[in-house]
């Protein structure tokens, strides 16, 4: 069937209408994406001072009232389970252990970190009182409970390598962290990779030893994004960075207020949490070389221990996790 030449004109003319209309579309994904979010998931969780603070005091959700926009909070038990909730898109942002998320974004992990929550020495080797355990040397043929792909593992992976040990010399024993405790405390194992407050939790009321201490092997605690989430809600993620900033300065200028807030939280008692708060410096948010610095190094044993595919360039996946652009504006 021939049309008229009237007829065929006004057919293009429909037709490049459409392509202007669905490019239009294409171009506006970002705002579409941004207004259409209704609710925003985020962990929170006992190894995140920070995030108990902005849960309890509700800065997120006050910043966010406006846009009508929810906020859905999910208790993240480690870095392994945050990480999991952000690769299954069941939380937008998540905190965990900068070398968590390094490992994470080596195994495809489609994630940012975009701010520091905290700078703890938050891990260290625990044993019973009555533990002969002096050294990392002492720990070969010990069974040890650890929560993988968290920063006590990596930890552990690193003083072993420090005396020329590796995972392959214990007997590892995969446990969350507050089983691990328990694990210890009833002698189910030699050691336990610890992570506050469960670790300060132990020390004070069961007089367990903080045997191996370095807290230069301690990652940064680091918030995460899903990268697609970011990409297309740039303002919605800055606006969470902000409501942690408002959380982080609070802490720093309520400490006593911040304490109980952490003790309710996280069920700890105040001494627990003096012992928490003590050895966790809130000082500093920005992300930038120094996480990187600190992450390339822990890259080499996770490399070594073949955590992370042999082949992986550590500088590189360092590089495209960190992601220093949301903090720089707000800090304009």
């Amino acid at each position: 069937m021939r049309l008229g030449k009237g007829k065929q004109l006004a057919f293009v003319i429909v037709m490049i209408l459409v392509v202007l209309q669905l490019a239009g579309c294409g171009n506006g994904t970002s705002k579409e994406a941004s207004s259409s979010v209704t609710k925003i998931k985020l962990d929170y969780a006992y190894y995140n001072p920070v995030s108990l603070v902005l849960k309890e005091k509700g800065f997120l959700e006050e910043a966010l009232k406006s846009d009508g926009t929810e906020v859905e909070w999910v208790l993240s038990a480690g870095s392994n389970k945050a990480l999991e909730y952000l690769n299954s898109k069941s939380i937008d942002f998540g905190s965990t252990a900068g070398a968590a998320a390094l490992l994470g974004k080596s195994n495809g992990n489609p994630i940012k970190s975009i701010y520091v929550y905290s700078k703890p020495e938050w891990t260290a080797l625990v044993t019973k009182a009555d533990s002969t355990i002096a050294k990392a040397e002492d720990l070969k043929g010990k069974k040890i409970a650890v929560t993988r792909g968290t920063d006590p593992h990596i930890f552990l992976l690193r003083i072993l390598d420090q005396a020329g040990l590796t995972e392959k010399d214990v007997e590892l024993v995969q446990l969350q962290h507050a089983d691990g405790k328990a694990a210890l405390e009833k002698g189910e194992v030699d050691a336990w990779a610890g992570l506050d407050p469960f670790m300060a939790q132990t020390e004070v009321e069961q007089g367990s030893k903080l045997v191996i201490r370095d807290a230069s092997l301690n990652t940064y605690g680091v918030l995460n994004v899903r990268e697609s989430f970011a990409s297309d809600n740039p303002e919605l993620t800055k606006k969470v960075i902000e409501a942690y900033e408002k959380a982080r300065n609070w802490a720093i200028d309520n400490g006593d207020e911040f304490k109980k807030i952490v003790s309710e939280q996280s069920k700890q008692t105040l001494p627990v949490v003096d012992k928490v708060i003590e050895r966790t410096d809130l000082s500093d948010p920005v992300i930038g070389d120094k996480q990187k610095e600190a992450l390339n190094a822990a890259g080499v044993v996770l490399l070594k221990s073949g955590i992370i595919p042999e082949d992986t360039d550590v500088a590189k996946v360092v590089d495209e996790l960190i992601d220093s652009q949301y903090f720089t504006k707000i800090a304009q």
